[in-house]
């Protein structure tokens, strides 16, 4: 046990949930433990796992099985900087689901489908072309889907065997999802911070409920932490005044600052991919990057698209890329060294270290955005790399990472105020030390 001492909130947080998975999990299947930015709650998940003699789950390919708890987030960003930590953790998607994929013969059949009803309506007028044109943009949606992964409960998922599932940044899981997981009938403990985003689609399964738990008392950082305080306005709808709060955070006007001065200012996080796309051409401009398609080799901030596991490769994570060499019309390859500096070595065909291919589209986007083109190419992206120029990301994808040093870049993202109050307040949080404010 560490020698750390937990705050009054904290040890009553860690006797409740401690009370409730002795005494009531088998009629409260769900535990909310909440809390805002720094308020604590790893801390408090710690002493809890500790009070309660919980390890790892571990199971083995032989069938052997040590059931403890299992960790997982939302995002492969998420469950990485857990890792780190020394926590073991996974996404939701790994834990619970496989992954099945349509072949390429029943693609093409699909395919061949919609084309022979394109070919059929030539000849039909009035209302009953508009109801066939209907039946075929229908197919044409059922195809486009064929093309992406498709998930199916698992039921061999060591959530099946677990004492414990912990849920970390719950905030974009929604409903079909919280499902799932509470398929399983195990006990769930789910920390939420409700400030935060949630899902693209709907609402937060988990964080749209009261909590069992909500902490307020901010430990992470000093109470009178400028990031801190400034969230706190956020999510309250209060207005953040233009001026500086402390020696490393500011709210300035956009044109106040070049993107000269923002390569050196941190991660910049906006809203929109519109705007995503607009700053990136920006700043590889104030790079000198400027003029090329592929990215420069290692001056270029790359961030990934998509989870290889067996690349070790994690949606969220930069890349260095060097010795770049375009190879064809749809990829590039690269040597690529992932942000821990471990290369990402790919074996070629005799099994030696190879070279990284990666998907040209999402650079190609910030030239010419093509909506059809990641349908289009769906065949090949599949078997390729894709990450894009990552000098500035979006929320939604910064949501589980923090850093030292963050500006954001305020495009006034929110069809809603509670819409807003969460962005906004999401992209300052993932600031740590310094905090810039473009508005």
């Amino acid at each position: 046990m560490t020698s750390f001492t937990p705050s009054d909130s904290q040890a009553a947080a860690i006797r409740d949930i401690k009370t409730w998975f002795e005494t009531r999990a088998q009629d409260q299947q769900v535990f909310r433990l909440f809390g805002y930015a720094g308020s604590g709650k790893s801390t408090v998940l710690k002493f809890a796992l500790e009070e309660l003699g919980l390890s790892p789950h571990r199971s083995a390919r032989d069938g052997t099985c040590v059931p403890g708890v299992v960790t997982a987030t939302f995002t492969g960003k998420a469950a990485l900087v857990l890792s780190r930590k020394g926590t073991p953790a996974r996404t939701i998607h790994s834990l619970i689901y496989s992954v099945t994929e349509a072949t390429e013969e029943e693609i093409e059949a699909a395919a061949r489908k919609v084309r022979e009803a394109e070919m059929g309506i030539r000849t039909l007028t009035g209302f009953e072309r508009t109801a066939a044109e209907a039946g075929i943009e229908a197919m044409r949606q059922a195809l486009s889907a064929m093309k992406h992964p498709r998930f199916a409960l698992n039921p061999q998922s060591d959530a099946a065997d677990a004492r414990l599932i912990v849920l970390d940044e719950v905030s974009m899981v929604g409903e079909d999802m919280a499902r799932d997981l509470m398929s399983f009938g195990k006990p769930i403990l789910v920390l939420g911070d409700p400030g935060q985003l949630p899902p693209i689609k709907g609402e937060g399964a988990f964080t749209n409920v009261a909590p069992d738990i909500m902490l307020t008392e901010i430990h992470r950082q000093a109470a009178e932490s400028a990031i801190i305080r400034l969230a706190t306005m956020a999510r309250e709808g209060q207005p953040i005044g233009f001026g500086s709060y402390d020696a490393h955070v500011a709210k300035m006007r956009k044109g106040d600052i070049t993107p000269d001065q923002a390569l050196r200012g941190g991660q910049l996080i906006c809203g929109m991919n519109a705007t995503r796309l607009q700053i990136n051409n920006a700043m590889r401009a104030a790079a000198g990057l400027a003029g090329a398609i592929l990215p420069s080799g290692s001056a270029e901030k790359i961030i990934c698209l998509k989870n290889q596991n067996d690349l070790g490769l994690i949606n969220g994570m930069f890349l260095t890329l060097e010795d770049i060499v375009d190879e064809g019309s749809l990829h590039f390859s690269a040597v690529v060294t992932d942000e821990d500096g471990r290369r990402v070595e790919p074996p070629d065909d005799h099994g030696r270290p190879g070279r990284l291919r990666l998907y040209k589209g999402h650079f190609e986007d910030h030239v010419a955005y093509d909506r059809h083109r990641h349908d289009r190419d769906w065949k090949e992206k599949k078997h390729l790399t894709e990450a894009t120029f990552g000098w500035a990301i979006t929320a939604h994808k910064a949501q589980g990472s923090q850093w030292e040093n963050v500006i954001v870049w305020d495009d006034g993202l929110g069809r809603s105020e509670t819409d807003r109050r969460r962005w906004l307040y999401t992209a300052i949080t993932r600031a740590e030390r310094g905090l810039v404010l473009l508005a």
